[in-house]
């Protein structure tokens, strides 16, 4: 199993002070999650499909996030799992778009990783629904 605690390398354990140095770390599509709670198109993430063992960790921050053996085709069109590294996540209500849903985020960055719906498998009964842009895959030595 690859170790949560070890950050990915971004050439500094420090995070970014600013947006603008926030802009400087990630592409236009991660920054647009991330930092701006956007979402990505169904389907289209390169993490949709992997079923390799190891650790999905944050993009912006490299905070080991989801255990791959937790990770499951769910059918909507993102990366899901049943269950996540919970000191590393943090939620809250989410009532943007007209719909009230619970929001996942880093604990470590404050990035928006995606939502959690209580419509999963057994033994969490949780569908963690994460944009594949707001993660980096970490594979199992």
């Amino acid at each position: 199993m690859t170790d949560p605690e070890r950050p990915a390398d971004h050439g500094s354990e420090q995070l970014p002070e600013s947006e603008s140095e926030w802009r400087e770390r990630l592409d236009e599509e991660a920054y647009r999650v991330l930092r701006e709670r956007g979402t990505e198109a169904r389907f289209s993430g390169e993490h949709v499909d992997r079923d390799d063992d190891g650790m999905y960790r944050c993009r912006g921050c490299g905070t080991g996030l989801f255990d791959a053996t937790t990770k499951y085709d769910s059918g909507c069109g993102w990366p899901s799992f049943y269950a996540a590294e919970e000191e590393r996540i943090e939620t809250e209500v989410d009532t943007r778009h007209g719909m009230s849903r619970i929001e996942v985020k880093c604990s470590r960055c404050d990035g928006h990783l995606g939502h959690v719906f209580d419509d999963g498998p057994e033994p969490t009964g949780k569908r963690f629904c994460i944009n594949s842009v707001a993660l980096e895959f970490d594979p199992a030595e």
